[in-house]
């Protein structure tokens, strides 16, 4: 009986403790928890995408790439990893809005694939002024006949974009050679 006790105090305590801490994390940060229950964080895939046929299928074994980035906030904080990428290639991962060229991207970070095809790139600190799809992008209404709203992330060759002034735009098309998004995401920007 002393055991069952036991086990059941112990049990009290480790969610007590998770609860505390919790709640601990969002009071140190003076940040609000989130709505509902809801994650701060996303998560989204990038794949390698063949254009030759229909509706840009994914490459089976090609390139990819995974970001995790928050949902809302101040900033913009993500982290990416690409995978299988052309070593010594110079990517740039950017925010897409439509249509062609992509007037007004944002360029998020750029980067050398290594030696393996592996490229890093963070910022944790982005002050990307604006919620995402930004209210100019094609994607920022429903559309017939998917009704989707979102922002693209694709990673492009640094070769391909312009990032500087007030032309950021894509300059080239090498799609063979780029991660597009697996799923369009929102960014809530809250000042």
């Amino acid at each position: 009986m002393d055991k069952i006790i036991t086990k059941r105090f112990i049990s009290l305590f480790i969610a007590l403790a998770v609860i505390l801490s919790s709640t601990l994390v969002f009071a140190k940060k003076n940040q609000t928890p989130p709505p509902n229950g809801e994650a701060r964080t996303g998560t989204l895939y990038l794949f390698q995408k063949t254009s030759a046929e229909g509706p840009w299928p994914i490459v089976e074994g090609g390139s990819w790439g995974n970001m995790k980035y928050n949902l809302w906030g101040d900033k913009f904080n993500f982290m990416f990893q690409g995978r299988k990428l052309q070593p010594g290639m110079s990517y740039t991962l950017i925010y897409y809005p439509d249509p062609w060229p992509g007037t007004g991207l944002i360029c998020l970070g750029s980067g050398v694939a290594n030696r393996g095809g592996n490229l890093n790139i963070f910022d944790f600190d982005f002050d990307i002024g604006t919620s995402l799809p930004a209210d100019y992008d094609a994607n920022y209404t429903p559309l017939f006949p998917s009704g989707a709203v979102g922002a693209k992330i694709w990673l492009v060759l640094s070769s391909d974009v312009v990032c500087d002034g007030d032309e950021r735009e894509m300059t080239g098309w090498n799609p063979d050679s780029y991660l597009f998004e697996y799923n369009l995401i929102n960014f809530e920007f809250r000042p």
